[in-house]
């Protein structure tokens, strides 16, 4: 008589060569011939490959009640603490995975240590980690990785190795962060993990420092290991990571179609499988619409992502519509929920901020957000990530009317961006060069980086940004006269000729900022020029520039 096969038995065997269907259905026999918490625990695992959310929770908290009811408190803290994990992936909810966190702590705190105490804190720091407490986050990765290799299980070694990666790149300590993620990147590829989803999320780590660096060029073979792992395992949840990331990399490329394919593939993904991450994917297709020049499906786009991305994503469509009062605002809004110590993670903010403020005129203002910017140059060290900083120096510069410095800041500004391969970047500090050589008398020189730049901005589909290079092609072109302008407008456009911000003007000219604010604006609009940069271009065309105050 042959011997009775055990499903339990059949159910983790499968989980291990990725069979979900067959382990849900094994675990499922099992659990209808009697409940067992090893068995609800197998289950938990297969609806949660099968993206099955609520049969995750259900199996887990199972698992959890009838080993607390065994006295098994290790592997009652095990499901605690993947509990606090589904609750972060699934649901965003912070509070609920704190609470498990703290329950898997009292149940491990009397044990002798053991592998579980480094799961715990793998998960409490990365709970850290997602808060912005990155002084936690890495002491909890560092507890985790050396206690993965003291119970030799490769999966918390690599895993607390990434995580205390990812907090120093955060706080702008890039070299060692980098050595961090390159050695539990190195440990996922020899391919020993227990768990199957810790090399993948290994990658994930790496491949999100990377995109933060604007190393565009190191993310992307990161993306087709992850995208292989999906393949695999089946995983829809990291398949729609891969084309988030791709999403993103595609839009910073220019390959905008592509790009929307992926991001819209990326929110389904999300939405049927980790509805919490669906953020990311939608503000990054906000963006795209942005530069589309489709600013009301941007937005709605924005209000659906929720959050400090669509905070500063709304920040950027102001900026455009030349609401640079209210852009400054939502920068500024974005930099309180965000903690002084994750530097990097402040820039985009700090960027959006500086050019508000310059194109409000408030350049002393704009100075201490663009110096924060120059002082993550050296950590960070892309090329990509020099252009962004030297194209917002280039602006400030060039509002000062030090337009030497300013050309030589925004040529280099176009090179870094077309050595990185981001056209868009490129076209846009393209328009500020141009805008600068008109200033200077150099109108053949501007026209043709003008045309240059058209080329780029019709190719890639950017309506917003070609308008703004043929309004001031136009106004390169054409002899405006100043009948429109009244006397006290062609003073004020002289004054921001040479560099003067709204409050020296206003010092000058004894009326208040508010004034001065509201006549920039009015030149701008009745000369149809697009910044304060083309203003004093055209200043300099019709020799209106006042002498400086001293």
């Amino acid at each position: 008589m042959g011997r009775q096969s055990d499903p339990c038995a059949e159910g983790w065997l499968a989980l291990r060569r990725s069979d979900w269907a067959t382990a849900r259905a094994s675990f499922e026999a099992a659990l209808a011939a009697g409940a067992a918490p090893e068995a609800y625990e197998g289950l938990s695992w297969a609806a949660w490959w099968l993206d099955d959310a609520g049969t995750v929770f259900t199996a887990r908290e199972r698992a959890y009640s009838l080993y607390r009811r065994a006295d098994e408190p290790a592997a009652a803290a095990r499901m605690a603490t993947w509990l606090a994990a589904d609750e972060l992936d699934f649901r965003g909810g912070v509070a609920v995975a704190t609470g498990w966190l703290r329950r898997a702590r009292r149940l491990l705190d009397p044990l002798e240590p053991r592998a579980d105490h480094g799961w715990l804190a793998f998960h409490e720091g990365y709970a850290a980690h997602a808060q912005g407490d990155t002084a936690t986050a890495r002491e909890r990765a560092a507890t985790a990785a050396e206690l993965g290799r003291t119970f030799a299980v490769p999966d918390l070694e690599m895993l607390g190795l990434a995580l205390e990666g990812a907090a120093l790149v955060a706080r702008s300590q890039v070299a060692e962060g980098m050595r961090y993620l390159d050695e539990a990147t190195a440990t996922a590829l020899e391919g020993d993990a227990e768990i199957p989803i810790s090399s993948a999320w290994t990658c994930c780590f790496l491949v999100s420092a990377c995109i933060t660096l604007l190393d565009l060029e190191r993310a992307g073979p990161w993306c087709d290991r992850i995208a292989d792992f999906a393949d695999r395992h089946g995983s829809r949840y990291m398949l729609a990571f891969c084309r988030a990331e791709y999403g993103a990399i595609g839009v910073w490329r220019g390959a905008w179609p592509e790009a929307e394919a992926l991001l819209q593939a990326a929110v389904e993904d999300y939405t049927q499988s980790r509805p919490a991450w669906v953020s990311a994917p939608l503000a990054v297709l906000a963006e795209l619409r942005r530069r589309q020049g489709r600013p009301s499906e941007a937005a709605h786009l924005l209000e659906r992502a929720g959050g400090r991305r669509a905070t500063l994503g709304h920040a950027r469509l102001a900026l455009d519509r030349g609401d640079a009062v209210r852009a400054a605002e939502l920068a500024e809004r974005a930099l309180r929920d965000t903690p002084d110590e994750r530097a990097l993670d402040r820039a985009p903010a700090l960027e959006v901020l500086a050019h508000a403020r310059i194109a409000r005129g408030d350049l002393d203002a704009a100075a201490p957000a663009v110096a924060a910017l120059q002082a993550l140059v050296d950590d960070v060290g892309t090329a990509a990530y020099r252009a962004t900083v030297g194209l917002v120096e280039g602006r400030l510069a060039a509002a000062h009317a030090d337009h030497e410095r300013a050309r030589t800041l925004l040529e280099d500004a176009v090179d870094g961006f077309e050595r990185s391969a981001m056209p868009f970047e490129a076209a846009r500090s393209r328009i500020e060069l141009a805008t600068l050589l008109a200033a200077t008398g150099r109108s053949g020189d501007a026209k043709a980086e003008l045309e240059r730049t058209l080329d780029a901005l019709t190719a890639l589909g950017a309506e917003g940004e070609s308008a703004r290079a043929r309004r001031l092609l136009d106004a390169c072109s054409r002899d405006r006269g100043i009948a429109p302008l009244t006397r006290r407008e062609r003073e004020v456009l002289g004054l921001v000729a040479v560099g003067l911000t709204n409050r020296q003007i206003a010092e000058r000219l004894v009326v208040s900022e508010h004034t001065v604010h509201r006549h920039v604006t009015n030149i701008l609009r009745k000369l149809d020029l697009p910044s304060r940069a083309a203003a004093a271009a055209y200043a300099a065309r019709r020799e209106l520039l006042e002498a400086p105050p001293g």
